[in-house]
């Protein structure tokens, strides 16, 4: 063998055995044990994106259930259960029930409600018209998780929630009992970023916005370039669209001294998802989003009162811990796979904008860190109760 050719072959040895080092690594650190109920209503697939890298962390930081094990993001969580196989369209419901609520209080350390927004007929079944909000099958928040938060969060156990607990198709009364149990309060806008507001070229469009805004000013959608969308509690669309209502197209969360001192958060990171306006009423503003308007989309947002820096993430200051993010954090396609190995967080923060989409670029510099943070200083909590 050639000496040229025996580098290689070291080279490739050596390549293989890292790996296998933080494989092991990973292994041997100890178990955490942290009782978490996860709430995910919108499972429509089976890649159950919505909660899936909130398990990602779970298992990368080897924290397992009460029995020790690991969880399982196809099990372990409360809500919409697509059964196999798929063309039979059954499914199950796994439901906080009222006669439980007091036990399971007792039992888990900390609760997530990580998206109730739930599944419609759209959603399940394929080839319905999408030109209109369609049937819900099952979703919103209800009275039995709404009583189960509280019970959490009169035990000062950890909870947290984020965008879509409060809006549609959760009942106003619902929505207002959690805003005054965590101390906030949707101004009942939402919107979103999207690359290209072209609708032949997008497809993620969706389809009942577009009607409504035909229907709304009268005119064709005739949208090119990238921008976000706005609509609030009425269906009432607003669009910025880049160049001609904003400076940047995409929305930023930027972060201040407290929250980057506190949860290792970067100052500012580029969000590419759907997102609410809260207000945060006594809360600690941990990061804020914005929206980078010009002079003409300033006007717009001040014509329908909507702020362009809102609250990105709250935290509690009254000694009962909870959180609200108030945009759709969890939902990434994270591959399981990856949790075995130990630094493979870090590793994926060293590779920059280039080299990854927005979506998994906030991931792994804003979601992972800032979950991680909250995971470690509350169990640290834990261990002096």
């Amino acid at each position: 063998m050639s000496k040229f050719f025996r580098k290689i072959f070291i080279i490739l040895v050596l390549l293989s055995l890292v790996p296998g080092y933080f494989l092991l690594k990973w292994a041997f650190q100890p178990k955490k044990q942290l009782k978490v109920l996860i709430l995910d209503k919108t499972v429509p697939t089976y890649d159950r994106i919505n909660h899936r890298s909130f398990n990602w962390i779970l298992t990368h930081e080897k924290y397992v259930k009460g029995d020790n094990k690991r969880y399982d993001y196809t099990k372990d969580y409360y809500g919409f259960f697509p059964l196999k196989p798929e063309r039979k369209k059954e499914y199950k419901i796994k439901r906080i029930r009222l006669s439980q609520i007091l036990a399971m209080a007792d039992s888990f350390d900390m609760a997530y409600y990580t998206d109730t927004y739930g599944v419609f007929f759209n959603d399940w079944y394929k080839g319905i018209s999408r030109t209109r909000k369609s049937r819900k099958i099952y979703g919103g928040l209800n009275n039995n998780d709404y009583f189960f938060l509280k019970e959490m969060n009169d035990r000062r156990k950890l909870i947290i929630c984020e965008f879509n607990t409060l809006i549609y198709p959760t009942d106003p009364l619902e929505r207002t009992k959690v805003e005054n149990l965590l101390g906030i309060k949707w101004t009942e806008w939402i919107g979103k970023y999207f690359a290209t507001l072209d609708s032949a070229k997008n497809p993620d469009l969706p389809v009942w916005i577009l009607a409504k805004y035909r229907q709304q000013y009268q005119k064709p959608w005739d949208f090119k370039k990238g921008g976000i969308i706005l609509v609030n509690q009425n269906d009432w669309v607003i669009v910025l669209e880049e160049e001609r209502d904003l400076d940047f197209d995409i929305p930023y969360i930027y972060t201040g001294e407290y929250g980057r001192e506190k949860y290792g958060l970067p100052y500012k990171v580029p969000y590419p998802y759907w997102f609410e306006i809260i207000e945060s009423g006594k809360n600690k503003v941990v990061s804020t989003f914005k929206l980078h308007v010009n002079e003409r989309g300033d006007s717009i947002l001040l014509a329908n009162a909507i702020p362009d820096e809102f609250p990105a993430v709250v935290e509690s200051t009254n000694g009962h811990p909870h959180y609200y993010f108030a945009g759709n954090f969890a939902s990434n396609p994270v591959q399981m796979r990856t949790a075995y190995f130990k630094r493979y967080d870090d590793l994926s923060r060293l590779i920059g904008m280039p080299f990854l989409n927005t979506k998994r670029y906030f991931y792994w510099h804003y979601y992972q860190p800032l979950m991680t943070s909250i995971l470690d200083q509350y169990y640290a909590t834990l261990g002096e109760k």
